[in-house]
């Protein structure tokens, strides 16, 4: 079964890689058949920060320091690359952010250009918008294997799992507060799972993308990695901290757990 999955290409990898983490969001969503009353805001705070923990250590150790190296491989000025792809990646986020209607959950009025959609589909396209880095992520990580060989593959799974160890609270911020909302059971699972629908999507096109055009190689990891942490900036925290002036430690320490469980991951095994 290794052996056959080794002799697949980058893409079909980062294909399979990514239904794995949209299975993990999926997981996460379906909380809501389990809980029959409200979840502690504790509990959302302290995994939404572990989710930004993850994120964090996964932009540094499994994106921008193997961008670096690869410069330096390539005869390029180190920070060139990680600096250019690590702003693009930012960019790209605000612009979506910008263009793509939304609502944060931790606010009452959504983001970009007016529209007439529900409050819980606006939720839901928020954390699509969000996912993107993180199918983009785990694909160029895969799509690194055209360039450096079989060896890239664990540092790549390590990757992904980093990604679903983090996608499922994501499923649980979703579904949970859509059910506060009203939405059935059901109805809220399939919004808290359809929002990670688009990872397999971006991790296969992202794979794609490296394997053909080589030398964007460094650029798309730290692009992966700036939209990361704009996410992170952006949304995770801000919103693990909303009812800070009850438990903020509570976020805290999850961020604090989340970075290093990813780093122990990423520099023991990867």
């Amino acid at each position: 079964m290794i052996d056959y999955f080794y002799s697949l290409s980058p893409p079909t990898m980062a294909l399979i890689a990514t239904l794995f983490t949209w299975f993990a969001t999926a997981a996460g969503a379906s909380s809501v058949f389990f809980f029959r009353g409200e979840v502690k805001k504790t509990v959302l705070d302290g995994m939404l920060g572990f989710a930004s923990g993850v994120m964090i250590a996964a932009s540094f150790f499994s994106l921008l320091e193997p961008s670096i190296e690869m410069a330096i491989e390539q005869g390029v000025t180190s920070w060139v690359p990680a600096a250019v792809g690590f702003a693009g990646g930012g960019v790209f986020l605000y612009l979506t952010d910008r263009l793509v209607p939304h609502l944060h959950m931790s606010e009452e009025e959504p983001e970009g250009p007016p529209s007439g959609l529900k409050s819980s589909i606006l939720l839901v396209l928020a954390i699509t918008i969000h996912n993107i880095p993180e199918g983009l992520a785990v694909g160029v990580a895969f799509g690194a294997v055209g360039t450096l060989g079989p060896a890239a593959i664990p540092g790549a799974w390590i990757l992904a799992m980093g990604m679903a160890m983090q996608n499922f609270p994501e499923g649980m911020a979703v579904s949970i507060p859509l059910k506060r909302e009203g939405l059935s059971n059901w109805k809220a699972f399939n919004y808290g799972q359809l929002s990670g629908a688009v990872e397999p999507i971006f991790g296969f096109l992202g794979a794609l993308a490296v394997s053909k055009i080589t030398p964007i190689l460094p650029y798309a990891l730290s692009f992966a990695a700036g939209a990361m942490i704009y996410v992170v900036v952006e949304e995770l925290i801000p919103e693990a901290n909303c009812h800070k002036e009850h438990h903020s430690d509570v976020a805290t320490i999850g961020v604090m757990v989340g970075f290093t469980l990813m780093m122990i991951l990423d520099v023991a095994l990867g």
